[in-house]
């Protein structure tokens, strides 16, 4: 059977990429796909780890190809992610999670409608703003477009299957662990896993 595939998007500033972290410490049974990104590394940040940094044109060239399954200009640089890569995981059987903004999830979903995607909201948007300011990584005039950003996207919350209100980072964290347990338990995933025990049963 085919992996399940898990896409989760929020603004920039709602916690995505602490609560991915902490589903992937949590859950050795599902990998992160490392999406493409013509944007330079933040500090701290390694090339394969976070993303794979590439050029405008070598960007342009693999979307040329057709190698991308889905890709985005978000903030004036282009990510995607590797067709090919998720391909293979999923044939394995494998759990893969997409971290990607809500014009990636649309484009996925046109092509695995059976992907689950997962939403992640800040508590109110005076926190959003706080938190980009407190994070200290981009100048202001970057902040400014990724709060007026941010509206856009939060306007497509509910093209997702769940919502998670990051306000206390342990019970968001669970709540993520939760989904992905939940979908792994649906009777379809458990009959196609265990067709054999459920055979010897009957």
């Amino acid at each position: 059977m085919s992996g399940n595939l898990f896409i989760v998007s929020a603004p920039s500033g709602a916690g995505k990429t602490s609560l991915v972290k902490e589903l992937l410490q949590a859950d050795s049974g599902i990998k992160l796909s490392v999406s493409h990104t013509t944007r330079p590394p933040r500090p701290g940040e390694v090339n394969g780890r976070e993303y794979h940094f590439v050029t405008e044109q070598v960007f342009v060239q693999m979307t040329g190809r057709g190698e991308f399954l889905e890709s985005a200009l978000v903030h004036g640089k282009h990510y995607g992610t590797s067709q090919r890569w998720i391909d293979e995981q999923r044939a394995a059987g494998g759990d893969i999670l997409l971290e990607i903004d809500w014009q990636g999830a649309e484009q996925v979903r046109k092509l695995i409608p059976e992907a689950i995607g997962i939403f992640i909201l800040p508590p109110s948007f005076d926190t959003l703003v706080a938190r980009l300011n407190r994070r200290a990584q981009d100048p202001p005039d970057v902040i400014a477009l990724r709060l007026a950003t941010a509206r856009v996207e939060i306007s497509h919350v509910s093209e997702f299957n769940y919502v998670i209100i990051n306000d206390k980072f342990d019970v968001a964290v669970q709540d993520l662990i939760s989904i992905v347990r939940a979908q792994r338990l649906r009777a379809s995933s458990q009959l196609a896993r265990h067709q054999d025990l459920i055979n010897r049963m009957k």
